[in-house]
């Protein structure tokens, strides 16, 4: 199952309202390091299916949620447990780092 992709009209749904945790990549399509990071994301969403949600949102069509959580630079990931925010990592360059986020959920 590929990432899902939120925006305004989904994004209290799927974060606060989750009974899994949630990995967020907050990205854009023009960013060069968040290519970088997508495989990775995509690949997690496979792996962690069932266990934990794996979200990314565009900040071009989402900058209000970009600056509700202070994301200045990307690619960033927030990671959500129970609707919180828990962790945040910006521009990580691996798999290990990613899911160092996440490992005690």
């Amino acid at each position: 199952m590929p990432a899902l992709e939120l925006n305004k009209d989904n994004f209290e749904k799927e974060v606060y309202e989750s009974e899994l945790p949630v990995l967020l990549d907050f990205w854009a399509p023009w960013c060069g390091p968040c290519q970088e990071v997508l495989p990775i994301i995509e690949e997690l969403a496979q792996e962690l299916e069932g266990k934990v949600k794996v979200c990314k949102l565009n900040i071009d069509g989402s900058k209000e949620i970009a600056r509700k959580f202070r994301v200045m630079t990307i690619p960033t990931i927030l990671v959500f447990n129970n609707g919180e925010k828990i962790s945040e990592k910006i521009y990580p360059k691996t798999k290990e780092e990613i899911l160092s986020m996440i490992e005690n959920l």
